[in-house]
C-alpha cells in the first residue's frame, strides 16, 4: 500500500497522494482570444489508474508528474504536494516515475487553494479527477475563500450507470464511485459549500481506449504520446488488462469543450456509503449524464498527437 499525496497545479493536479498543478487552457472558439484561456487547478491522484496521466496531458495543450511536465514542454508549472492519504490501489507507473527528479513539498497545497481563490476571486476552475481531500480541508479551513472558485468539475459519482454499465447489457444502476467514496465527509462538504459543481460521473465517463485508438496515438511518435505510452504499458502490466478507461480525462476536456458533455441540472447529496444521490431541492450540481465516445475521441486523439507549439507557462504564483 503506497501514502497517497495529492497535487494542485494553476492547473491544480494530484496525484498518488495528491498534487495541485496551476495552468490555464484555452477554452474552444473558432477564433480563441486572450480573453480564452481558463485558469484551473487540477486536483489529480496520479499515477494509480492510467487515466490521470490522459487527463494531465490534455490539460497541457512528485516525481511523475515532474517528468512528465518537463518532457512536454512545460517544466515551469509548479507542483505541490497536498494532504497526504492512504490507498489500497497500485503505484502502477512507480518505475517511470523513479527516473524523474525528488519532489520536496515546500509549500502548503491546502493554503495555495485558498490564496488563489482570495486573489482571482471568479476566475479560477478548480477541476478534480481524485478523492477530494484536499477540497475537504480547504472548506474545512477557510470556506469563504474557497466560495471564491468560479466552479469545480470533478471526474466523481454515479447518477443512474455504475461500473462496466456501457449500454450494451441492462444496467446495474448506481453506485458508490471511488473519488466520491474514498473521501465521503469531503465530498458531503463540497456539496454544500455553495460553488457551482459541474459532475462527470460513470454515467458518462467510461470511454475506452481500445486497441485501435492505441495503435493510433503510440504510433505519433512525439514526446507526449510517448510518455504517455510508456506509462500505459507499466499500468497494463501491472493490471493485467490491455484496455484503459479514460474517466478523468472527460473533466478536463469538459473545460475545453462543454458541448462534449451536455449538463443537467441536479440537487445532489452524498450518503453515508458515497452515493452521490438525487434529491428534492434547489439545484446545487450539473451532471453530465451520456457521452458521445466517438466524439470525444475525435477532440482527445488530435490534441494528445499534435506536436508542441509552444512550452506551456505558469499563471499562478506558488509562493
Amino acid at each position: 500500500m503506497f501514502a497517497a499525496k495529492p497535487f494542485i497545479f494553476a492547473f491544480l493536479a494530484c496525484g498518488l497522494g495528491t498534487w495541485i498543478l496551476p495552468l490555464s487552457v484555452h477554452a474552444q472558439q473558432d477564433r480563441p482570444a486572450a480573453s480564452s484561456r481558463t485558469k484551473i487547478i487540477l486536483d489529480t491522484d496520479i499515477g494509480d489508474d492510467v487515466d490521470d496521466a490522459f487527463a494531465l496531458a490534455l490539460a497541457l495543450r512528485a516525481r511523475l508528474v515532474e517528468r512528465f511536465l518537463k518532457e512536454n514542454g512545460s517544466a515551469g508549472i509548479p507542483i505541490l504536494v497536498g494532504i497526504r492519504t492512504r490507498s489500497s490501489a497500485q503505484f502502477s507507473q512507480e518505475r517511470w516515475a523513479r527516473d524523474g527528479a525528488p519532489l520536496e513539498g515546500k509549500h502548503d497545497a491546502v493554503e495555495f487553494l485558498l490564496d488563489q481563490a482570495r486573489k482571482r476571486p471568479g476566475e479560477i476552475t478548480l477541476v478534480a479527477i481524485g478523492p477530494l481531500a484536499n477540497i475537504g480541508a480547504a472548506i474545512d479551513r477557510d470556506a469563504a475563500a474557497f466560495k471564491k472558485f468560479k466552479r469545480v468539475v470533478i471526474m466523481g459519482g454515479s447518477i443512474r450507470r455504475g461500473y462496466g454499465d456501457l449500454g450494451y447489457a441492462p444496467d446495474h444502476g448506481p453506485q458508490p464511485e471511488y473519488n466520491i467514496s474514498s473521501d465521503i465527509p469531503a465530498a458531503q462538504r463540497l456539496f454544500t459549500s455553495g460553488v457551482p459543481i459541474f459532475m462527470m460521473p460513470l454515467d458518462s465517463t467510461q470511454l475506452q481506449l481500445d486497441e485501435v485508438k492505441r495503435n493510433i496515438l503510440f504510433s505519433a511518435g512525439s514526446s507526449m504520446t510517448n510518455s504517455l505510452s510508456a506509462l500505459y504499458y507499466q499500468w497494463a502490466e501491472r493490471n493485467r488488462t490491455p484496455t484503459a478507461t479514460l474517466f478523468d480525462a472527460m473533466a478536463v476536456a469538459y473545460v475545453v469543450d462543454p458541448s462534449l458533455c451536455p449538463v443537467e441540472r441536479f440537487h445532489i447529496s452524498v450518503d453515508d456509503k458515497g452515493m452521490t444521490v438525487p434529491t428534492p431541492g434547489a439545484s446545487n450540481a450539473s451532471a453530465c449524464l451520456a457521452s458521445d465516445s466517438d466524439k470525444f475521441f475525435h477532440f482527445l486523439l488530435p490534441r494528445l498527437m499534435a506536436p508542441l507549439k509552444e512550452p506551456n507557462t505558469p499563471v499562478f504564483d506558488s509562493h
